[in-house]
């Protein structure tokens, strides 16, 4: 009777929240809808010329020394970190654990298609004085820039970008990289001191360590075989390896991806079209650029070699789907 009850009530909950994660929510534009597309988006003119190494922030702003001052430590996200500042007195926002190299390539691949994103750098070996103090392990570092201020988030869901073909093909960025921690507090506002290209905002997608590997489920809801919630693992080779990506189109001519995760509603707002555009971007990198990406987040040459060819395959289905190809069951592999 106790195993019973006890099944029972499993089977409740893994219900309950598996109809939660199927509730499509409203996907319309915010108030703001007068905003421009620049604001989230610029072409990039450059992009064949574009620095994977150095990223946005270019060589100016790459740290310079390897011991920083500590602050305050950080307890808000999954992985460990400090606030920490340099000998000019420029604070950094500091990331430990695996997702500090996933966070680099990933920011760097959507810098490289035009999206916004702040200048990030990987030290492998740095040094902490103050409150705490000794060697530390490798670490993404972010600055806090003058004018580049933090005003708020913006959700994936209500925001003045969706039906925009950057808005499409950024979620397909974001697939091909499979990057699955969509939450609002992840994506960033920034109100810039000075107007560039006519905006005086950013939207962002920020923190994007939880990618490169694979989205998932939780155990127990694998038993019953139930999909579209859950979350994913981080910098994990073989689960990104394994993962597919285009599985088909449907009646509608709308792409169906390999994804197991909560956010199916944003990404059923997807065209093929949308595939066409970011992939098409995706396209123009050089070798030199996949690499210099990944070389910036501390891979070795194996690793990168196997994650750009995992990349480029799914790059080359994306296209092929979207001109009307067929689906090959090891596409996307």
């Amino acid at each position: 009777m106790t195993r019973a009850i006890s099944l029972a009530l499993t089977m409740a909950l893994a219900g309950a929240i598996c109809a939660c994660g199927r509730i499509t929510r409203d996907v319309r534009l915010a108030p703001d809808a007068a905003a421009k597309v620049e604001a989230l988006w610029q072409e990039p003119h450059d992009l064949a010329a574009r620095n994977l190494y150095y990223g946005p922030g270019g060589s100016d702003l790459m740290p310079r020394q390897t011991t920083f001052a500590f602050v305050a430590r950080d307890t808000g996200g999954w992985s460990p970190g400090f606030d920490v500042r340099d000998g000019q007195g420029l604070e950094w926002s500091v990331k430990l654990g695996p997702e500090a190299q996933s966070e680099i390539v990933a920011s760097r691949i959507l810098w490289a298609m035009g999206f916004h994103q702040p200048p990030i750098y990987y030290l492998e070996q740095w040094t902490l004085t103050g409150a705490e103090s000794g060697p530390q392990p490798a670490a993404r570092f972010r600055p806090s820039l003058t004018g580049q201020k933090v005003v708020g988030d913006w959700s994936w869901y209500e925001n003045p970008f969706v039906g925009t073909r950057p808005f499409g093909g950024l979620v397909v960025a974001n697939l091909i990289l499979n990057s699955w921690d969509w939450k609002t507090s992840n994506n960033k506002i920034y109100e810039l001191s000075e107007p560039v290209n006519g905006v005086r905002r950013w939207f962002m997608v920020r923190d994007l360590g939880a990618s490169l590997g694979k989205t998932t489920y939780p155990t127990f809801l694998k038993w019953f075989r139930l999909r579209g919630f859950g979350q994913g693992t981080r910098n994990d080779l073989a689960g990104f390896e394994e993962q597919r990506f285009i599985l088909g189109v449907d009646e509608e001519a709308q792409p169906e991806f390999d994804y197991r995760g909560i956010y199916r509603d944003v990404i059923e707002t997807v065209t093929l079209a949308d595939v066409e555009w970011a992939c098409g971007l995706l396209s123009r990198l050089s070798d030199e650029q996949w690499h210099d990406a990944y070389r910036a987040g501390g891979y070795n040459q194996d690793e990168t070699r196997r994650y750009v060819a995992k990349i480029k395959a799914k790059i080359t289905q994306g296209l092929q789907v979207a001109a009307g190809g067929p689906i090959h069951a090891n596409s996307g592999r």
